[in-house]
């Protein structure tokens, strides 16, 4: 090769050489600082595909454990239920037993009847209650809700709105509604009048009605009139708790200005709830003043509840469990539910030896229909048991598969690191040592 000054022909090669060397170098250092053999798609296309399915597949597992294991506490508070219902089952079997005896009077039946009637409302009150995060286990909740249909125009209750004060209204799980033991409850509302009364005073009355039942409660909102104590400002709102009830209602600014409308009329023409111009606008008829109650349906005792126990879309990834009902309308009608329930033997169950001897038969029925529920639980759990274990299984191995494809051989790693770290310095020094190599020829020209 001629020698030159122009071109340095091993300072190029050398350069080229040590941007290699230190561009894998770099490359093995962001895989050692992350832990990950694939740290772009450039590593490699495909690992970094499959690791990412089976990443997400595994962070899904994790998430469907934690549905079994919520699936399993449910199961555990409705067998829980069911063995207090089983409790009572046996003793009211025993005073059933206990009644049939010719030896006790009408009185001492009666005594017992007693208990045996609270005993059945009891197991009513716990299959009611008994649910998980809002899902019922045992039977219906035999809860309500507001019919909000009714404040629409030309409504039952249109004049329950922003416009004349009212914002919302709400009720509580001891509402006086839900005392209804008919299960048709469309037959209950609640009024609201707002009234004038002698000496200045103004008191909402809210009355309620259960199957023909009243009951009402009287508030005096007085000082909710503008420029009174508890007057309520432009953008503020205000909560009426009828305690006695189990209702609350959300008022704002136009309910102060309500109340100083029927506090300036002291005739009660402007009574809420009689007045047909109420606040003198012509169409707000106030009479429009009763709200229906309607069925929760979200308190209803669902059939089956599927759980996600899987990381697909498919049948597969999804266990349905079947709830059975264990109120007294169902314990004692049988595997076919056609016989007599312990609900059928009436408020006089045991008061008559005839009547216990039946009753002996009723309960004994209903402790094999709680037999059947429980067992149908038992059996969801134990197959729960298993879907965990394979869930933890599955998601072991596709950890595995995933640390395979992706994580990295910190070991082998270090060792190409180090390789390519005496390749950067010895490029270096190769490189200084070509640059030095024109100098030699400064020698020919001092000559």
């Amino acid at each position: 090769m001629a020698l030159n000054i122009i071109s340095n022909y091993a300072a190029n090669v050398a350069h080229r050489n040590l941007t290699a060397s230190d561009t894998m170098a770099t490359r093995s250092l962001a895989k050692l600082s992350s832990g990950t053999r694939v740290v772009s798609a450039r590593d490699d296309a495909a690992s970094m595909a499959i690791g990412a399915r089976l990443n997400a597949t595994t962070e899904s597992l994790k998430t469907a454990t934690v549905n079994v294991n919520q699936a399993n506490s449910m199961l555990q508070i409705a067998d829980g239920g069911m063995a207090t219902i089983d409790n009572i089952l046996v003793r009211m079997k025993t005073l059933a037993v206990q009644a049939s005896s010719g030896n006790l009077s009408n009185t001492e039946r009666g005594f017992l009847n007693d208990e045996f009637v609270q005993l059945r409302e009891e197991i009513d009150r716990i299959a009611s209650s008994t649910n998980f995060n809002g899902i019922q286990l045992l039977g219906d909740g035999g809860d309500v809700a507001i019919n909000f249909d009714d404040l629409a125009a030309g409504g039952s209750g249109a004049a329950l709105t922003p416009v004349n004060g009212f914002d919302n209204f709400s009720i509580t799980d001891n509402n006086y509604w839900a005392t209804d033991t008919d299960s048709d409850i469309t037959d209950n509302n609640f009024e609201v009048d707002i009234d004038y009364a002698a000496g200045g005073q103004v008191i909402m009355t809210v009355n309620a009605t259960v199957d023909g039942d009243n009951r009402s409660q009287s508030i005096d909102v007085t000082d909710y009139a503008s420029g009174g104590t508890t007057a309520i400002g432009a953008g503020e709102n205000a909560t009426l708790n009828f305690d006695e009830l189990g209702l609350s209602f959300t008022v704002n600014t136009n309910f102060s200005a309500s109340v100083s409308s029927i506090a300036a009329d002291n005739t009660g023409a402007s009574n809420f709830g009689s007045d047909t111009t109420f606040n003198g606008v012509a169409g707000n008829d106030s009479s429009a003043n009763v709200i229906n109650m309607a069925a929760d349906n979200g308190q209803g005792l669902q059939q089956t509840v599927d759980f996600q126990v899987g990381a697909g879309n498919t049948a597969n990834d999804r266990l349905e469990i079947e709830f059975t009902a264990v109120d007294s309308e169902t314990l004692g009608s049988g595997a076919a539910g056609t016989a007599d329930s312990i609900s059928d033997l009436g408020a006089n169950a045991i008061d008559t030896a005839a009547g216990a001897q039946e009753a002996v038969e009723v309960v004994s029925r209903a402790i094999d229909d709680l037999q059947r529920a429980r067992a149908n639980i038992g059996t969801y759990q134990n197959r729960l048991d298993f879907a965990a274990q394979n869930l933890a299984s599955t998601q072991e191995n596709t950890e595995s598969a995933r640390s395979t494809l992706l994580d990295l051989d910190v070991a082998a790693e270090m060792t190409n690191f180090t390789s390519k770290q005496i390749l950067v310095q010895s490029g270096v020094a190769m490189l200084a040592q070509a640059n030095q190599m024109p100098q030699n020829l400064l020698r020919l020209l001092q000559g």
